[in-house]
């Protein structure tokens, strides 16, 4: 156990943002399952900006890789636009 309250504060710290980042992370992956699911174009057309704004602002707050959240954005993109 922590004995300094500096590192009790920063225990409750992580523990908030590590539930936060797992909160987020699970609702990307649900949202680009679901994109990834679909089969209507217009309906893809209206989830896909959703979806990136959800990957954009994981990205920013640095819960995944910049560079995945590109790649992902991208094999989504890709797949809307191979829908007919």
């Amino acid at each position: 156990m922590a004995n300094h309250k500096s590192s009790i504060k920063r225990i409750r710290q992580t523990k908030t943002r590590s539930l936060q980042n797992r909160y987020g992370a699970k609702t990307m992956r649900n949202a680009v399952k679901t994109l990834r699911g679909t089969t209507d174009r217009t309906e893809a057309e209206t989830l896909y900006p959703k979806v990136c704004a959800i990957v954009d602002k994981l990205a920013k707050k640095r819960v995944i890789h910049k560079n995945k959240a590109g790649n992902l954005k991208s094999k989504l993109a890709k797949h809307v636009h191979a829908l007919a």
